[in-house]
């Protein structure tokens, strides 16, 4: 089934992680995709890499920070240049941070996650829904976290932004469903891509795999996430078929956020 034929889907993050699944999920299914990410040598190897899976997929690749609100003016303008419209949007770029009790947490390092965790996500629904709204349809998924739903400790900077997240996607679902146009959040807990890996070996140094053991046991499935397994999630969100899920915050996490 072809959910996207015809379809130009945007994602930010694009080169890596839950946005690469996400991008090989929806070009499997037909989708034109615009892909944006900070690092342009990972960027061209994820368009590559889907290509070896998906032959004859459309692929616009854009290096931008998504900090830089001209930058992510730029993306919307590439992308709409190149396809003429957006159907989708995956806003999944972002960051973790350095991880400390909140009175220990720098400053400089709040703003940085903030900047590009929320900000980020701002500035492209802000771009992003100017086009949905005139072309009256359109499907936001944002990433937000676990950590946009419940404290986690030690990542003031990454919960304060996601929480944030989660806001800007209930306001903007209230405004903008009248003009045909669905936003919803996904809230992931522990998959396994480089940023928990990081976020792992911040816990456990060189023993982040025992760590990441230990950090499972939180999950009533008592297992890691699969990035693969958001892209399914992702995709079915930014379909048609999501068309009526909207200003909704979806966890995908095995359970965690329930878990006392």
């Amino acid at each position: 089934m072809k959910r996207f034929e015809d379809k130009v889907v945007l994602i930010t993050g694009g080169a890596s992680g839950l946005g690469y699944a996400s991008a090989l999920q929806v070009a499997k299914e037909g989708a034109k995709l615009s892909l944006v990410d900070l690092n342009g040598e990972a960027l061209e190897k994820a368009k590559n890499d889907i290509l070896a899976e998906v032959p004859d997929a459309e692929i616009l690749t854009i290096t931008a920070d998504v900090a830089d609100e001209e930058a992510v003016k730029n993306y919307v303008k590439e992308t709409v240049s190149a396809y003429k419209k957006i159907d989708s949007f995956f806003n999944n770029a972002g960051i973790e941070g350095k991880q400390n009790e909140t009175e220990n947490y720098g400053s400089d390092e709040f703003e940085k996650v903030v900047a590009i965790n929320l900000n980020g996500v701002f500035y492209g629904m802000k771009h992003v829904l100017k086009v949905m709204k005139e072309q009256e349809h359109g499907s936001v998924v944002n990433t937000a976290s676990v950590g946009g739903i419940r404290g986690v400790g030690n990542q003031s900077g990454y919960s304060a932004s996601k929480h944030g997240v989660v806001g800007l996607t209930r306001n903007s679902g209230v405004e903008y469903g009248q003009y045909g146009v669905s936003i919803k959040a996904i809230a992931p807990g522990a998959i396994m891509t480089p940023m928990v890996e990081g976020s792992l070996k911040q816990m456990g140094g060189d023993d982040w795999e025992a760590a990441g053991e230990e950090f499972v046991k939180a999950n009533p499935m008592k297992r890691f996430g699969k990035p693969e397994e958001i892209g399914y999630l992702v995709a079915f969100l930014l379909s048609d078929q999501a068309g009526f899920i909207n200003a909704a915050v979806i966890p995908i996490d095995g359970g965690q956020s329930y878990k006392y």
